[in-house]
């Protein structure tokens, strides 16, 4: 790899991790009551006051009936959840 193409990779590296970053700051807290480290539909409710059991469902992607951070930013990146004003 040239030496520009590594320093392209590495600014592209540091810019998606800025910009991750940067929006997974822009999520609410959201307690996770029972400490097992993803959300429940009940714990995500607190926030999301909307949240239907099936939208809970198709956010969860890998079916573990708990929502965790990637899925939850996934969500709201794709509108699926809209983050409520503060």
């Amino acid at each position: 790899m040239t030496r520009i193409g590594m320093i392209s990779a590495m600014m592209g590296s540091v810019l998606g991790l800025a910009a991750s970053t940067a929006f997974a700051q822009e999520l609410p807290a959201i307690a996770d009551a029972d400490g097992n480290g993803t959300w429940s539909l009940a714990e995500l409710q607190t926030v999301f006051p909307d949240l239907t059991e099936e939208a809970f469902t198709s956010i969860d992607a890998n079916a573990d009936a708990g929502v965790d951070q990637a899925e939850l930013t996934a969500a709201v990146s794709d509108g699926a959840i809209t983050v409520p004003a503060q």
